[in-house]
């Protein structure tokens, strides 16, 4: 297994910047998602890592080694591209065993790393095929399984599973899992697909524009994001961002409606001197009440959506819209919506910065607990949140 440490890395084509300042670690046996929008830079660091891109400053360690000027081959790295870079020629057998052959591995030790594989990815009904007999979503386990059967110490893998269906996605990623189980490497996953990342992830590295948002557990990621960027992207649908939202005298206003904030935001709010913020909340937190109260904010339901488990309703607050996911149809377009914010699902963002402020110690701990983790003990300082690189 292999710790893999970014220092200060910079990536820039010519007078054109990549990158600058990227930093962050990847811990022995760790599963560590890249997860971005398209361009944001992490198929770039996948690429670094490998060897196939030159650094243009910073360090790259693979444990206590400097590997910026070692060659791609001899970095005991296997990679799975989007492309599947099959050998058309050989059949599946050959393409999986062709680098294990080549470095001269004995033949008893390659059929045991091949059985495991295969049966791992049900590809043993395909060993005798080559490529064009082959969908696009078995050519891409024929490549899944070629990287996995090579000893490596790294095991980088670029959208592996974009082109396999919903069904064969799961079963792959569980055969990943099992994979990293049986053999402990150190695995590094880039994806734009945020389930993806949830699922497969110990710690999510969320990129932007060449900037490290957020690098965290997905739990955390989740429940307590670093900025809007990262709460808007972690969620499905994505988490409601007033932009005409503030905070007054110890209540929480949405354009002309307000509500009075729970004491413990209020104190913490007036302690931080926090006062140009954003008010966030996710629409599967958001809970509707029959009868308007001093409590509740009221919006005009503009259409609903039947998504099969809930229903998702759009929801106008003084023409910005909101998303408010219940279970079952509460409302048609035109009615009136009364909603609560619970005190533990709300996030607030510095206007300025888009950064979170933070949360008081109480509903820190409520949220850790959400996460399965340990509350902090009492008194004790809450955890720096990541946030973006700043150039």
């Amino acid at each position: 297994m292999t710790r893999i440490l970014l220092d200060n890395i910079k990536k820039a084509y010519g007078d054109t910047v990549i990158m600058e300042d990227m930093s962050f670690s990847v811990e022995e046996g760790e599963r560590l998602v890249l997860l971005g929008p398209s361009g944001c830079g992490k198929s770039t660091i996948l690429r670094m890592i490998a060897g196939f891109e030159e650094i243009t400053d910073g360090n790259l360690m693979f444990d206590e080694q400097k590997v910026n000027e070692v060659a791609p081959g001899d970095r005991n790295v296997a990679m799975v591209f989007q492309n599947y870079a099959l050998y058309p020629h050989m059949n599946v057998y050959d393409n999986i065993t062709y680098g294990l052959k080549v470095n001269k591995v004995p033949k008893d030790r390659i059929d045991n790393r091949v059985n495991e594989v295969v049966d791992a990815l049900d590809l043993e009904k395909y060993l005798q095929r080559k490529p064009a007999e082959l969908s696009g979503g078995q050519r891409q386990r024929v490549a899944l399984a070629r990287a996995t059967v090579k000893d490596s110490d790294v095991f980088l893998l670029d959208e592996p599973l974009s082109n396999l269906d919903a069904k064969l996605r799961v079963s792959a990623r569980e055969s990943l899992v099992d994979i990293h189980r049986r053999y402990q490497q150190t695995m590094i996953y880039v994806t734009h697909d945020q389930i993806e990342a949830m699922t497969f992830a110990d710690r999510i590295a969320l990129l932007n524009f060449g900037e490290l948002q957020q690098i965290d557990s997905p739990e955390n990621i989740y429940h307590t994001p670093a900025n809007i960027f990262t709460a808007r992207f972690i969620g499905n649908p994505p988490m409601n961002i007033f932009d005409n939202s503030s905070y007054k005298d110890g209540r929480l206003f949405i354009h002309e409606q307000s509500a009075p904030l729970a004491p413990e935001w209020v104190e913490y709010i007036e302690a931080g001197n926090y006062r140009n913020l954003k008010v966030g909340i996710r629409p599967e937190a958001i809970k509707v009440t029959v009868n308007p109260t001093e409590t509740t904010f009221t919006g005009v339901v503009s259409h609903v959506e039947n998504q099969g488990a809930n229903y998702a309703n759009y929801v106008d607050i003084a023409g910005e819209t909101m998303v408010v996911l219940t279970q079952i149809r509460l409302a048609d377009p035109g009615d009136p919506i009364y909603m609560e914010f619970e005190k533990y699902d709300l996030h607030f963002f510095d206007v300025d910065t888009t950064n979170s402020i933070g949360y008081p110690e109480n509903i820190l701990n409520a949220k850790r607990l959400s996460a399965g983790q340990k509350p902090l003990p009492i008194g004790a300082e809450e955890p720096k949140v990541p946030t973006a690189n700043k150039k």
